[in-house]
């Protein structure tokens, strides 16, 4: 088995909680981003620094294995976290990075800041465990609890071309995602004509137009779920209205000339994210006298990548040598980075890390120190397997 040092992932996990890279202004991931580059230049590797955003960098690192030819893992965490929200519900500091009762607590320990130092110490366990075939691409990115921007600009700055599978180290209690949902995120202006509330037959009220829509997304929800069962990991679709802005509450004497929808759905393999948005367009513009414009701001298909592929094959075979136990597979409830390289970089990509599959997130987030360890490890067997071709 690859010898990792347990001590000082654990700790560079701490190093990097202690930063509140969270994902909203003023804070950003520069800080943390420049703590992963300055470990990586400590081990004599060159990463490159990529600008997506102010203060938002991806850091990519390529290790070549000095083994000869052979192919390109790519380990893939994010810098970023969300915010710790409201602090009363902490009863811990969220950015202290304490260890107690064998649990390293603060925001981003699960999600996904210990995946991020796993997926390092992993790398280079492997490279000073002697020479190996191909080469290891090391990327730490921005912004993937929001648009996934530095997803999105590794993908076009065709990074991904060389690379031939991907380990994504979100947190998944030891489940090996090779699955994921589809995340759709539209939005439903309907428009209609503004008045004067003790004249309404001089307007048009969009929003009873509004209701109707919810109504007929809730048959839409049933309609689909009919047509596609309920998938083993990623369980059911669900088409879910989330947000609702008409009118003023300083004008409640006014009939409002628009009302706005935002509709989060969650798709499984097989559902067209195209037809779901189309059939949306045709439901919203049911409505006679009000005009209807549908958006779409986020596009994320399902991943379905087969347990067969390589780099789904490789990890389950070093999470069998290093646990001792089966490998249990599982499926990603939302979307990750790994949407994003399948999907438009053409990347087979796998989700497995430390961390509570429903942790994220949460007050009190935390992840098991020997977790951490555990995880590393099975990164370093998974990277051997996979570069090697023996799985």
């Amino acid at each position: 088995m690859i010898d990792v040092d347990a001590d000082a992932v654990v700790e560079f996990t701490q190093a990097l909680v202690r930063i509140p890279s969270t994902n909203d202004p003023g804070r950003r991931e520069r800080a943390a981003a420049e703590l992963v580059a300055a470990r990586m230049r400590e081990w004599g590797w060159e990463p490159v620094v990529y600008e997506v955003a102010p203060d938002r960098p991806n850091v990519v690192a390529v290790v070549e294995g000095g083994g000869g030819a052979g192919p390109t893992l790519m380990f893939e965490g994010h810098t970023d976290v969300v915010t710790e929200g409201d602090l009363s519900t902490w009863t811990v500091d969220p950015f202290g990075a304490e260890i107690r009762d064998g649990r390293l607590w603060g925001r981003g320990s699960a999600d996904m800041k210990s995946g991020l130092a796993a997926t390092l110490y992993a790398t280079r366990a492997l490279q000073l465990a002697g020479p190996f075939p191909g080469r290891i691409k090391v990327c730490a990115l921005a912004d993937e609890e929001g648009l996934m921007l530095g997803a999105h600009h590794f993908v076009s700055e065709g990074l991904t071309a060389d690379v031939d599978g991907a380990i994504v180290a979100e947190p998944e209690a030891g489940e090996i995602c090779a699955v994921a949902k589809g995340a759709l995120r539209l939005r439903v202006d309907l428009t209609g004509k503004m008045a004067h509330g003790a004249m309404p037959q001089h307007g048009r009220n969009p929003i009873p137009a509004l209701g109707t829509l919810l109504v007929a997304l809730a048959a839409l929800q049933e309609e689909l779920q009919a047509r596609h069962p309920a998938h083993e990991h990623l369980g059911e679709v669900y088409v879910t209205p989330t947000v609702l802005q008409a009118g003023a509450e300083a004008q409640v004497n006014v009939i409002p000339a628009v009302a706005s929808l935002f509709v989060d759905v969650r798709t499984i393999p097989g559902v067209e994210h195209k037809t779901v948005a189309d059939r949306v367009a045709v439901l919203a513009s049911a409505a006679e006298g009000i005009t209807a414009e549908v958006s779409v701001l986020v596009d994320r298909p399902p991943v379905d990548v087969p347990t067969s592929d390589p780099v789904v094959a490789a990890l389950a075979a070093a999470h069998r040598a290093v646990t001792g136990q089966e490998p249990v597979y599982g499926g990603v409830p939302g979307s990750t980075d790994g949407t994003v390289l399948t999907h438009w970089g053409g990347i087979p990509s796998v989700v497995y890390g430390p961390g509570g599959k429903w942790i994220a997130h949460q007050a009190d987030e935390y992840v098991e120190v020997a977790e951490i360890v555990r995880c590393t490890r099975v990164f370093a067997e998974a990277a051997r397997r996979f570069l090697h071709r023996d799985f």
